[in-house]
């Protein structure tokens, strides 16, 4: 690279933020930390605005998930050919890092960061960046890869029945008869033929409990009842959206999930 290459931290705990910066000051000397980040929804931010090199992303934080954070990148990064950022994860949770992050081919930090740990990512960090830059669909792949790992589910043990409120009322929905699950604020509504009901369960922490050979997370907003769609059509710059049976909803679907529907 002819430019120096920059990067965002993003983390709740400010000396943390501060104790990595600090480590990659003597690690990577030319790298330039262009924002900093105390939860999820400021790292998107900070990363749409600066376009950096590369994000380092605490998976634990406010708002938004650094997994959360990293969907968010390759489900609306812009198609200009700009290259999104190489991620690393920053954890402290080793059990999940070895057996998700390596599947996935990312990249991640333990903390507290060693300085030995952090020389070999520095290094392949710079190998990365001096190669042509890859798709944006290599980083969906990447987060895909990391949800599925997150949500894997018994089937045996999926959740059948949803606990749902219309208006004063909590009602027992079949999960069978949901047609669509989708995130606004802080509420999911759930959507069958016939009503619409609200739950407070986050889609992140609903979909491991749904049979995964029924339902798909389609966008981060949105999970559907496969059994449900009648056809997915895509319009002139790509975009697919999901036609319903039972419902007049039209979900969209992200880069991330668009494979599930190529044949159809």
């Amino acid at each position: 690279m002819s430019e120096a290459p920059t990067a965002v931290v993003a983390d709740d705990e400010p000396l943390l933020a501060q104790s990595l910066i600090r480590e990659l000051a003597e690690a990577w000397p030319e790298l330039q930390i262009i924002a900093t980040a105390a939860n999820g929804k400021q790292a998107i931010a900070d990363i749409h605005e600066h376009q950096p090199d590369v994000a380092f992303l605490d998976i634990r934080m406010p708002g938004h998930t650094g997994i959360e954070v990293a969907q968010s990148i390759a489900e609306d990064w812009p198609d200009d050919g700009q290259a999104p950022p190489r991620i690393v994860f920053v954890t402290a949770f080793d059990d999940y890092a070895v057996d998700a992050f390596s599947a996935a081919a990312v990249d991640y930090l333990l903390k507290p960061v060693k300085p030995e740990r952090l020389a070999t990512t520095v290094t392949r960090l710079r190998q990365q960046l001096e190669n042509p830059t890859p798709p944006i669909d290599e980083l969906g792949a990447q987060i895909r890869q990391l949800l599925t790992a997150e949500s894997a589910t018994d089937t045996s043990t999926a959740l059948r029945t949803i606990r749902a409120s219309v208006k004063d009322i909590v009602k027992m929905i079949p999960v069978n008869d949901v047609i669509l699950f989708e995130s606004s604020d802080k509420y999911v509504t759930v959507f069958t033929e016939t009503d619409e009901a609200l739950i407070r369960e986050p889609l992140r922490k609903l979909l491991p409990q749904l049979d995964q050979n029924r339902f798909a997370q389609i966008h981060r907003g949105a999970i559907v009842n496969l059994d449900r769609v009648e056809a997915a059509v895509r319009d002139d710059t790509g975009k697919i959206t999901l036609r319903l049976r039972g419902h007049n909803k039209k979900p969209a679907v992200s880069r991330i999930y668009r494979h599930l529907f190529q044949a159809m």
